[in-house]
């Protein structure tokens, strides 16, 4: 045998791979495995091209394939036409990389079961409702989604070598789906970050009418924002290969700038709050600057994980062979998949009105059961609701008295 290298032409779109018709009698036929695209060979050769651009690819290496005598394509013991990848293979850099996606997906799993928890916090206590807990409900259920998201592509696609190779359609639609669910949460963030400072700052600010462009902020504007990026990925770059797991064009600027832009302006938000807390908030305390000081070092670390600002710490990803290359993915395995967690303690777990919320309802639960069993009249009662069945000292039926609670609501601070 002898090799037939393949240059010059990018054979790695499968849309106009294996349209030649022009194949010399007793060739190989031009054809695309999933990976990349073959030209067509002359019998008994080998053909060779450079590594596809993969995770855990060697693209310096070579790939083979072999054209039998007969002017077909190999086909190995499960009568697959095979190619051999072997020598793309980085084993190590592919067990690093395996280890990686499995820390993401825990922090995603442990994120995601105490969101879920902190949402139905928020939605089962009546007390908990004012515009700032809405707004976090909605940030909770972004979390929730873009986590559920990503836990199902680590698991369905990018543990799954076959699966970007056969890019199915319900991969492109997941990928969509993941990518505007990541967009909303980013939107939502920008939310909190700029009704707190409206609510510090503007003040006067009428709330339900806020509320509405909160939610088109946070739902609309992504779903303009990727829908505007997948029809230029379609039809623009045709860049739809490999569950659009690489994107080779400019499209990605459409995702990147409008995140960038709302980080960028919770930042500002953020100083401006530091602002107010340090030269308007607590005139009267006898020590006003070391106390103003303290809390303002307090709402940054709280408001930081609330308003996203920790991935302004990760904006650009150093090259695979940069010396700060496996800090950068550490600290992103960090900082990325645990937010959800962070801003549930912080913002749920630890909340003062949420502790006042479960307290009074774990006493009213109490007087409710200590009332069932204690409060018994006798005698003919028109207030009684609930009937027991047995008999008073005079044969009357025991009526048991209900308490009626008026609703009340009760205001959260901001």
């Amino acid at each position: 045998m002898f090799n037939v290298t393949q240059n010059g032409a990018d054979y790695s779109n499968r849309t106009v791979c294996g349209k030649n018709n022009d194949t010399i009698s007793g060739w190989c036929p031009e054809v695309f495995d999933d990976a990349l695209c073959w030209p067509q060979t002359p019998p008994g050769t080998r053909a060779n091209q450079s590594c596809p651009k993969f995770e855990s690819f060697i693209t310096n290496n070579l790939a083979y394939k072999d054209c039998l005598a007969n002017g077909s394509w190999y086909v190995n013991q499960e009568n697959v036409t095979w190619s051999d990848y072997r020598d793309c293979i980085d084993f190590e850099s592919l067990e690093f990389y395996n280890f990686i996606n499995f820390l993401y997906v825990i922090g995603y799993a442990v994120s995601l079961a105490a969101l879920i928890v902190s949402l139905g916090i928020f939605l089962f206590f009546r007390t908990l409702k004012c515009t700032r807990i809405r707004i976090h409900v909605q940030l909770f259920l972004s979390f929730i989604l873009n986590n559920i998201m990503w836990i199902t592509w680590y698991q369905e696609v990018v543990a799954q070598v076959a699966t970007p190779l056969r890019n199915p359609y319900w991969c492109q639609f997941l990928h969509v789906a993941k990518e505007y669910y990541m967009v909303a949460n980013y939107m939502w963030m920008f939310c909190e970050a700029l009704h707190l400072h409206l609510a510090l700052v503007v003040v006067f600010v009428r709330e339900e009418r806020t509320m509405k462009w909160f939610y088109g902020v946070g739902w609309g504007f992504p779903f303009i924002i990727v829908l505007v990026h997948s029809l230029i990925r379609i039809f623009y770059n045709k860049d739809t290969d490999l569950c659009w797991l690489h994107e080779r064009a400019f499209g990605g600027w459409f995702i990147s700038i409008p995140i960038a832009v709302t980080l960028a302006l919770s930042m500002i938000f953020l100083i401006n709050i530091l602002r107010v807390i340090l030269t308007i908030m607590h005139p009267n305390s006898p020590n006003p600057a070391p106390v103003s000081i303290r809390r303002a070092v307090r709402a940054a670390l709280i408001l930081t994980p609330l308003f996203g600002l920790q991935f302004i710490l990760i904006p650009v990803r150093p090259d695979n062979d940069h010396p700060m290359y496996y800090v950068y993915v550490y600290t992103s395995v960090i900082i990325i998949p645990y937010q959800g967690l962070c801003c549930a303690v912080l913002f749920c777990f630890a909340n003062h009105d949420v502790h006042q919320a479960i307290k009074r309802s774990f006493q009213r639960n109490l007087t409710r059961q200590s009332t069932r069993w204690s409060n018994y009249q006798t005698g003919d009662s028109a207030a009684g609701v609930f009937m027991v069945n047995g008999s008073g000292q005079n044969g009357n039926t025991v009526p048991l008295l209900s308490i009626r609670r008026k609703s009340t609501q009760s205001s959260v601070k901001v």
